[in-house]
């Protein structure tokens, strides 16, 4: 038997992209990105389940690094929040943000920061091809 947690239980969800230019030191010398990616799983071990961390390979938008997606709980989701793509998250300060919009409740839920909001980009364009469509007969 296979058990399914229910949508309502997911957790607000970071992913954190460590592709090739975001959690560079070569891109963005100025930022302890270990620090930053350990400091986004602190607050996630503190929120009892609140709030999940992962990683991601290239996410896309590679000009606005570091990218991080705030993807709403199972009930954000439920209340319509849709993902947050946050761009240029390069210092403790945009770390903390990130960190207590998520903590709050994210999408859905939470209102967006102003901070945040300012930092708000635009997810890369679908490049997947969709599959034909059958005609009827």
């Amino acid at each position: 038997m296979t058990w399914i947690r229910p949508t309502a239980a997911r957790p607000c969800t970071l992913v954190v992209c460590r592709g090739c230019c975001c959690g560079s030191s070569r891109k963005n010398p100025g930022t302890d990105h270990a620090r930053q990616l350990a400091r986004l799983h602190a607050a996630a071990a503190e929120s009892g389940g609140r709030l999940a961390v992962r990683t991601s390979d290239c996410l896309g938008p590679c000009a606005q690094a570091n990218v991080i997606v705030i993807q709403p709980s199972g009930e954000g989701r439920q209340r319509g929040g849709r993902a947050v793509w946050v761009g240029w998250a390069l210092d403790d300060d945009a770390t903390d943000e990130v960190a207590a919009y998520a903590l709050a409740g994210g999408p859905g839920i939470a209102p967006l920061p102003p901070a945040l909001d300012l930092q708000r980009i635009d997810p890369p364009a679908d490049t997947r091809t969709p599959a034909p469509r059958r005609r009827r007969r």
